[in-house]
């Protein structure tokens, strides 16, 4: 179990400190910038769902001893038009670097969406969750 904490700043700006007390920076500040001064809470969302999946399949590939070199996960989410601006659909792109045999690597990521990831599982009874991956050698 993890706690996390966030505090307000100011204006649209809000300081989190994770479970181990690492730093994050969210929201943003229009009066000053009227670009994003931190992470947007919708794209935690789906960073969330990448980096909890892509710890999986790593620790997977490195315990079948495949020859993992490198491991990048795009993340996109499709959100209602409007609020509360749902997600309505999450896709997964997998690019994995190394001579990671296919059967292996979707073997992986099959166990992580469906068994280990609780990002992901938490997501999947009302968002639609799909994927897809490549090898690159």
């Amino acid at each position: 179990m993890g706690t996390v904490a966030l505090k307000w700043v100011g204006s649209h700006l809000m300081a989190g400190v994770d479970s181990f007390g690492h730093p994050l920076v969210v929201g943003s500040w229009p009066e000053r910038d009227p670009e994003w001064a931190g992470l947007k809470p919708s794209d935690l969302l789906l960073l969330a769902a990448a980096s909890c999946s892509a710890y999986d399949v790593v620790m997977i590939l490195t315990k079948q001893r495949e020859p993992l070199e490198g491991l990048e996960v795009t993340c996109e989410g499709e959100q209602e038009a409007e609020p509360p601006y749902r997600f309505t659909r999450i896709h997964l792109h997998y690019i994995i670097r190394g001579k990671v045999k296919r059967e292996k690597a979707q073997r992986a990521i099959g166990l992580s969406e469906e068994k280990y990831c609780s990002v992901v599982n938490t997501l999947k009874p009302t968002v639609e969750v799909t994927s897809d991956f490549e090898i690159v050698t």
